[in-house]
């Protein structure tokens, strides 16, 4: 009998790890929830660049990477945004951490097929360009979780986390046109009731 590795296991650990923990949230999210519309949005952002900005990364690729993106979550939960970058030096601990995380879901797997899967997994060797990608989708999906919870009447709640990822993608659309054209075509429609969908 072959010796049974662990990764799946760590993956589909996804769906149990609660995101926004530290918020009163009218709907639940999860981290597979999570890394599924990261995936989704990061594709997006690729094919848009590709077709009318001149880009070359692969949209495939950026969604794989999107959907590990958080594969340290499922060892070390996620915690707030506010909480994480509160403080430098706790900052700098808690991404040790994060790559200690990955390091140990990466020995998981059988030894012939962790080279394949350490650009993917461990964020240190994610190429730039495809983690500028990944990170534009993070922040799109983020905004759009927040945009829900406010349509649903939880305003309070949201609203400082509303202000900052606007400031964010502010920022984004300065430096990547796709994320404009996503905020422009796509983003009001996600918060449409089914029957006007």
């Amino acid at each position: 009998m072959a010796k049974q590795s662990a990764f799946l296991a760590w993956i589909f650990r996804m769906p149990l790890i609660r995101r926004w923990g530290l918020m009163h949230c009218v709907k639940s999210e999860n981290v597979a929830e999570h890394s599924h519309q990261v995936a989704v949005v990061a594709h997006l952002l690729c094919v848009i660049r590709n077709q009318r900005y001149g880009g070359d990364l692969s949209p495939e690729k950026a969604a794989t990477l999107a959907i590990f993106h958080e594969v340290s979550e499922t060892k070390l939960q996620d915690l707030n945004h506010v909480v994480k970058y509160h403080n430098p030096e706790f900052t700098r601990q808690y991404k040790k951490l994060e790559a200690l995380a990955e390091q140990e879901c990466l020995a998981s797997l059988p030894s012939d097929l962790r080279v394949y899967y350490e650009p993917l997994i461990v964020q240190a060797r994610v190429d730039a360009g495809y983690k500028a990608i990944v990170k534009a989708a993070d922040i799109i999906s983020a905004y759009l979780k927040v945009l829900d919870e406010q349509k649903l009447g939880n305003l309070a709640e949201f609203k400082r986390v509303r202000e900052s990822l606007e400031g964010q993608i502010g920022a984004l659309k300065q430096a990547m046109p796709e994320v404009q054209d996503v905020m422009d075509v796509f983003v009001n429609s996600c918060l449409l009731p089914i029957d006007d969908i």
